[in-house]
C-alpha cells in the first residue's frame, strides 16, 4: 500500500491536465493554500512534490495580485529585412586529426592522445583558445538569412572585420542594415567595433544574462549544432569546416524555417532566390 501510494503522488507531477499539480490552475491552488488557509511552505510543497520556495515564489505573487504563472515571453520580428541583425560568436571545440570522442567513444585511445596533446602544449604555454574555432555569425531578425565564418579568435579587431564582411555580404543581397544586436562582450564593446558599425548603423545591446534576447542566434546556434557541427562523425576539423559552407547555403536557400512560416529565408529577401540556387 505504501509503494502505491508513493507512486501515486511522484505520477500526479507529471500528469498535464489542466488542473494537476503547478499548471497554472495547480499553481492558484497551492497559492490559495498557503495565502488564505494558512499551510505552512513546507506542508504545501509535500503535497505539491515541490521545493518550499517554490511554493514561497506563487503565493507571494498571488499575494501581490500577480498571475500565477508568468505570461510567455514576447516574440517580435522586425518589419523587413535589414533592421535588425542579430550578431554572435560560438565558441566550438576542435576536432583532433583522425577524429575526436564523438567518432571513437570517450576514453578511447585517440581521445587520450588528443587530452595529452592538449595538456602538453598548455604547459608549453600555448593560447588557451587553440583547442577552440569561433564561429562568428550575423543572422537576420526578419528573414533569418544568415552570414557566418570560422574564426581562429574573438578578439574586437576579429569581430569588426567579420561585421564589414558580414555588412558586404548583406548589401549584395540588396539589404541595408539599420541596426545591430549583440550581447556585451568586450569586442562588441569595443571602438575597433564600434568603427565598423559607423553611423549608419544603431548598435543595439542585448540584456545581461538573457540569451533569449538575441533569439534568433541563439536558435541558428542550435540548428546548426544538430545539422552540420555534431550531425556525424568527422575525421578532421578540416573536413567539419569544408562541409559548412555547403550546410550554410542548404539553410539559407533551402531549409525551410518553421518560424517563418515554412519558407526558406532567401524567400524573404528580394531577388534572393534569384541570384542563388
Amino acid at each position: 500500500m505504501w509503494v502505491t501510494t508513493l507512486t501515486l503522488l511522484t505520477t500526479e507531477v507529471f500528469v498535464t491536465h489542466a488542473n494537476a499539480p503547478l499548471t497554472p490552475e495547480g499553481r492558484r491552488r497551492l497559492a490559495v493554500l498557503v495565502v488564505e488557509q494558512g499551510w505552512s511552505l513546507r506542508r504545501a510543497a509535500e503535497r505539491f512534490q515541490c521545493s518550499p520556495a517554490t511554493v514561497k515564489r506563487w503565493a507571494d505573487r498571488y499575494r501581490a495580485g500577480l498571475p500565477v504563472r508568468r505570461p510567455k515571453p514576447k516574440r517580435y520580428e522586425v518589419a523587413a529585412p535589414g533592421q535588425l541583425v542579430h550578431v554572435d560568436i560560438k565558441k566550438q571545440g576542435r576536432i583532433p586529426d583522425g577524429g575526436g570522442w564523438r567518432a571513437h567513444g570517450r576514453g578511447s585511445m585517440q581521445d587520450r592522445h588528443a587530452g595529452v596533446a592538449r595538456d602538453k602544449a598548455a604547459r608549453a604555454g600555448a593560447a588557451g583558445s587553440r583547442g577552440y574555432r569561433y564561429l562568428h555569425h550575423a543572422v537576420d531578425d526578419h528573414s533569418r538569412i544568415a552570414y557566418s565564418e570560422i574564426l581562429d579568435d574573438e578578439r574586437r579587431e576579429t569581430a569588426a572585420g567579420f561585421w564589414t564582411r558580414a555588412n558586404a555580404f548583406f548589401a549584395g543581397l540588396g539589404v541595408t542594415v539599420t541596426a545591430v544586436m549583440t550581447d556585451n562582450g568586450s569586442c562588441y564593446r569595443s571602438g575597433a567595433f564600434a568603427d565598423a558599425l559607423g553611423d549608419e548603423v544603431k548598435h543595439k545591446w542585448t540584456r545581461p544574462y538573457r540569451p533569449q534576447t538575441n533569439g534568433k542566434v541563439e536558435r541558428f546556434n542550435r540548428t546548426l549544432a544538430v545539422e552540420w557541427a555534431y550531425a556525424k562523425p568527422y575525421a578532421s576539423e578540416a573536413e567539419r569546416a569544408a562541409a559548412y559552407e555547403t550546410w550554410l547555403h542548404h539553410y539559407n536557400h533551402h531549409r525551410p524555417h518553421t518560424g517563418i512560416g515554412g519558407q526558406t529565408p532567401s524567400a524573404r529577401v528580394h531577388n534572393v532566390t534569384g541570384k542563388y540556387s
